[in-house]
C-alpha cells in the first residue's frame, strides 16, 4: 500500500538536501507519495474572488501554454484563471527543479488545473467517479509509456482537507487485473488518431493503462476488499505523485490546484520501476 513520506521543504524555489532529494526520488519511484506538509501556495488579493463558490458544474478547469483556459464557460474569468494556473505551474517547476534535479532537464509540461467543485457528492459515470481507486491514464492524450508525475496543492480557504484513498501497488494491481484484459487493435489506435479523438497514436501500452483504470473503477467488489487507507491533506500542504502508478481516489474536498508533467521512463533512476516496465515483463512483450 502506498505510504506519505514527509519533506518540510517551505519554499518553492528552495534546493531540497542531497538527503531530500535522495529519499523524495526514491519514494516516488517506488510508488509513494510525497508530502510537503508546510508548502503552499498563496493566492493574489483578486484571485480571493475564485473561492467564494462553486459556479457551473465543471469538475476541473484546465490552461495550457498553447490552448489556454478551457472549463471555465461564463462562470469564471478567464484571464484572472489563466494567471493563477500560470503561475502555480512556474512554481511547480521551481519546486521539481529543486527537490528532483535528475528529472528537471527532461520534464514535459502538461495541463495545469483549477478544482473548484466538492467532490463529495457530486453525480457523475462510474468511468469519471474519481471516488473509486485507479491508476490515471488519459483517454484522449495518449503518454506512449512516459510517467504522469502530478503536484496538487489544497488551497481551500476555510480550512477543508482534501481527503485521499490510497491502495495497492501498480504490480499488484496489473497481476489482478491484466489477465483480462482486451488486446490492443493497431488499426482502431489509427482511426482513433485520424479522427482526432486522440492527440496523438494510442499505444498499446496507453491501451492497456485505460483497461486498468477502467477495470479497477467497475469492480466495486476489488473497491471494497483492497487493502486501503485514507489521508487528509490539509489546506497549505503540498503533496507529489507519480499517478499513473500509486491507486488513489479522491473521497472529498474542494478548491485544489494541480499541475501534470509528464517525465521519458529513460530519465527514472530506475526504469524497471515504471508501469511500463512492470506491463512489458508481465506480458512479455514491447509496448511502447
Amino acid at each position: 500500500m502506498s505510504k506519505l513520506i514527509d519533506i518540510p521543504l517551505s519554499q518553492w524555489g528552495a534546493s531540497g538536501s542531497a538527503a531530500q532529494q535522495a529519499v523524495a526520488l526514491q519514494a516516488l519511484e517506488d510508488g509513494q507519495v510525497v508530502l510537503l506538509p508546510r508548502l503552499g501556495f498563496s493566492l493574489q488579493q483578486e484571485e480571493h474572488a475564485l473561492l467564494n463558490g462553486a459556479a457551473g458544474s465543471a469538475k476541473n478547469i484546465s490552461w495550457e501554454p498553447a490552448r489556454g483556459v478551457r472549463g471555465h464557460g461564463t462562470a469564471y474569468d478567464g484571464a484572472l484563471l489563466a494567471a493563477l494556473m500560470q503561475r502555480y505551474a512556474r512554481h511547480t517547476a521551481h519546486l521539481l527543479a529543486g527537490l528532483l534535479p535528475g528529472y528537471a532537464p527532461h520534464l514535459q509540461q502538461g495541463k495545469a488545473s483549477f478544482r473548484p467543485v466538492e467532490i463529495a457528492g457530486r453525480a457523475t459515470s462510474w468511468r469519471k467517479d474519481d471516488t473509486r481507486l485507479h491508476v490515471d491514464s488519459f483517454p484522449s492524450s495518449p503518454t506512449q509509456g512516459r510517467r504522469i508525475l502530478r503536484v496538487f496543492t489544497n488551497i481551500h480557504p476555510r480550512g477543508a482537507p482534501r481527503v485521499w484513498k490510497l491502495g495497492a501497488p501498480f504490480e499488484q494491481v496489473a497481476q489482478r487485473f491484466l489477465p483480462a484484459a482486451k488486446r490492443p487493435r493497431p488499426v482502431l489506435a489509427a482511426l482513433l488518431q485520424w479522427l482526432h479523438v486522440t492527440k496523438s497514436r494510442r499505444t498499446p501500452y496507453d491501451h492497456y493503462m485505460l483497461q486498468l483504470h477502467d477495470a479497477m473503477k467497475a469492480d466495486l467488489g476489488y473497491q471494497a476488499q483492497v487493502e486501503q487507507h485514507t489521508h487528509a491533506f490539509a489546506p497549505g500542504q503540498t503533496w507529489i505523485v507519480f499517478s499513473d502508478a500509486v491507486s488513489h481516489a479522491a473521497l472529498r474536498g474542494q478548491y485544489a490546484l494541480e499541475q501534470t508533467w509528464l517525465l521519458p521512463v529513460r530519465a527514472m533512476a530506475a526504469p524497471g520501476k515504471s508501469p511500463l516496465a512492470i506491463l512489458e515483463r508481465q506480458l512479455k512483450r514491447p509496448l511502447a
